[in-house]
């Protein structure tokens, strides 16, 4: 898988996700297996640059590269401004966000509502990729709605505009997450563009990343909300794709070890106060599916302190290994 210059190491890519893809959690995933990550999306409204946020977001120290960062917004020019800003500060990959389907966005007409504009799309695709050096990449859904879906055209305007990788949710922004995925569009997609394709949408499985992959016939498979508390899924499909056989599921000792190094990393990242309450998110992740976990969940919300939410981890996985327990997914717990 290559965009650009940068020759990935397979082509399992972490989707961008608000409130989850922050550096911590992307070179986890990238230690885990994952050939990429993209950034949580940095808006492109330049007041925002000096926000404590915005600067969090463009702290990329010690990421493996390529680093992609995701830009969004509805202007071409603030656009321009927003991926010269993140190429400045450390940006490798520019990506550009056309499929968030949250209403906070498309109200103000930025991400998926794009796809209703077909004009002011390549504007903005022109506006970008003219204003970096570095290679620019777009991910959009299949359409505004089942009756509009418009993906193909997009997919042309990007190649011509210069974009060098096309990431594809498999759902209308009128779908949001409900229902099924579909990958027909995508494998449309695929056939009228040569650029790199990425097909994403409940890719919950090594089978499921072997299927979408070959019914597709995209380039790459991109991940998101099944990685979260199993960031070992990018190994597991790694080793799938390569063996047809399937690694062992980790043991409950192993969970422990990650998800303690994931905490530390959230605390000295954000801070105690911000870690401890970023990382509730992620234990439960973590621990979705073991004996007892709602109710530890429940307790450990409620801890005000890291001494405090990091004991009640070690007490939790202390007692899952002296009953022996093991993480069992099921494809419904991982979607």
């Amino acid at each position: 898988m290559q965009i650009g210059r940068y020759k990935l190491r397979n082509n399992l890519i972490v989707a961008p996700m608000a409130g989850v893809t922050d550096r911590p959690f992307r070179m986890l995933c990238k230690r885990m297996g994952a050939g990429m990550a993209v950034s949580e999306m940095v808006a492109s409204n330049s007041l925002l640059y000096g926000s404590e946020k915005t600067k969090r977001r463009a702290n990329h120290e010690g990421e493996v590269e390529p680093i992609s960062v995701q830009i969004v917004g509805a202007d071409p020019k603030m656009l321009a401004q927003a991926a010269k800003y993140n190429v400045d500060h450390g940006a490798q990959i520019i990506d550009i966000n056309m499929g968030c389907p949250a209403k906070k966005i498309c109200n103000v007409m930025a991400g998926s509502a794009l796809m209703q504009n077909e004009k002011l799309v390549t504007e903005i695709l022109e506006a970008v990729v003219g204003a970096v050096d570095v290679p620019v990449t777009l991910k959009i859904r299949t359409g505004w709605d089942k009756a509009n879906r418009n993906a193909v055209n997009i997919a042309r305007i990007a190649e011509s505009s210069g974009i060098q990788a096309l990431a594809i949710h498999g759902r209308t922004r009128a779908c949001a997450y409900t229902g099924d995925a579909e990958y027909d569009t995508i494998a449309a997609v695929k056939t009228e563009i040569r650029i790199p394709v990425i097909a994403n949408g409940d890719i919950t499985t090594p089978e499921k990343a072997k299927f979408v992959l070959g019914h597709t016939g995209a380039d790459a498979v991109m991940i998101g909300r099944a990685a979260q508390g199993r960031p070992w899924l990018f190994r597991e499909i790694e080793y799938f794709l390569k063996t047809g056989t399937h690694l062992p599921s980790p043991e409950v000792g192993e969970i422990h070890h990650i998800l303690v190094a994931h905490v530390h990393e959230l605390y000295d990242f954000y801070g105690e106060f911000t870690g401890l309450r970023v990382a509730r998110k992620h234990i439960s992740w973590y621990t979705k599916g073991l004996v007892g976990s709602a109710h530890f969940r429940h307790h450990m919300n409620q801890l005000e302190s890291a001494e405090e939410q990091l004991a009640a981890v070690d007490a939790f996985f202390t007692e899952q290994a002296q009953s022996g327990s093991r993480l069992c997914y099921r494809e419904e717990l991982a979607a």
